[in-house]
């Protein structure tokens, strides 16, 4: 059963879709979840201007699978140990849009012992939470994510994960921000035993607006400051 028929009206009065964007049926205990959350009086009923989401991920590396980082295959010798493809920027950016939302988490959503699941791409995960995020009238005001790897360097990497992540969340580029740092050879990232991520997100609600054509702010995305704008301060 696809998720829009369980979450009927009460999902369209949450909020106006901006886009269709396709995504799998959910079924069983991860679709009651999401339906219950959504049915819920304290979600429908209180719109807020902006919501704010945390997310974190870290997998096990392992020889003998690929390194997916935010749907790009990096070379390695190893790659991550999961149910799933193991993208771990894509479950930590997940996970963020889902906490923003005050929705189940990841792992409920998506359960690691669900044979449906096994191997899959986690462009789904990503697509389902956007989809979700839509529904409820929001889009994605300013993502930030910190990759943490000891190895490989992920620099030469960050303009493709990037453009997929525009294309994945429906985000200009200007939003998206991408950091990846060593763990200094401390603790299981740090021997290239793990990867880990964290991920920022800020929503803002459709009604929030653009500043009109003839006002003083900056002309970008909700206002934002250009980086010229800050030689103000300095």
């Amino acid at each position: 059963m696809q998720l829009q028929a369980k979450l009927g009206a009460s999902t369209a009065q949450a909020g106006r879709a901006r886009c269709a964007v396709a995504r799998p049926a959910l079924a069983g205990r991860s679709t009651r979840l999401v339906a219950r959350a959504a049915a819920s009086p304290q979600v429908i009923s209180r719109v807020l201007p902006y919501r704010v989401g945390h997310g974190f991920d870290l997998h096990r590396l392992a020889e003998g699978y690929k390194l997916i980082i935010g749907g790009v295959e990096i070379p390695h010798t190893k790659g991550c140990e999961a149910h799933s493809d193991g993208d771990v920027l894509l479950h930590t950016i997940t996970d963020a849009i889902l906490g923003a939302l005050s929705l189940p988490d990841i792992g409920q959503l998506f359960p690691d012992n669900d044979p449906q699941w096994r191997g899959a791409s986690s462009d789904r995960f990503v697509l389902e939470a956007v989809k979700l995020m839509q529904e409820r009238g929001y889009a994605i005001g300013n993502l930030d994510c910190t990759i943490i790897a000891q190895k490989p360097k992920l620099s030469p990497h960050k303009g493709n994960i990037k453009n997929n992540l525009c294309r994945l969340l429906n985000a200009d580029p200007d939003v998206i921000n991408i950091k990846a740092k060593t763990h200094e050879k401390v603790d299981s990232i740090g021997e290239e035993r793990s990867i880990a991520c964290h991920a920022v997100i800020m929503l803002v609600h459709d009604n929030i607006m653009p500043p009109p054509e003839d006002s003083l702010a900056p002309k970008n995305t909700f206002g934002s400051i250009r980086s010229g704008d800050l030689d103000f301060y300095s």
